[in-house]
């Protein structure tokens, strides 16, 4: 026989966070991302800035996601200075790594 129907309970993002270690990780690791491109954002040239986006945080590897090769090109020039300014707000980032992506519409 079947069972009866049971309505399914809808549950908040931040409940289903609260519930599950490894979405509570990605989360984590998204907020880290993104409070180091808040620290080094006002390093980069303002037309550059919608070009650069946060991406993984893998141990003390940081990967940016940049669009185009132009923009890799110049980032990659500030990649210095933007390790030296991680690393004066203390966040513990040895490398970053750049990814480049052919398709601007992937940041929107």
């Amino acid at each position: 026989m079947n069972e009866p129907h049971r309505p399914h309970q809808a549950v908040s993002f931040s409940q289903a966070i609260d519930n599950s270690p490894s979405l509570a990780k990605l989360a984590m690791m998204a907020r880290q991302s993104a409070d180091m491109l808040k620290s080094v954002e006002r390093l980069l040239p303002p037309a550059l800035r919608a070009s650069v986006q946060a991406g993984p945080v893998e141990g003390d590897i940081w990967c940016l996601l940049v669009t185009g090769n132009a923009a890799a090109a110049k980032v990659r020039q500030l990649v210095p200075t933007l390790q030296a300014q991680l690393k004066a707000d203390g966040l513990p980032i040895q490398t970053i790594r750049l990814k480049v992506l052919l398709n601007k519409s992937a940041l929107s």
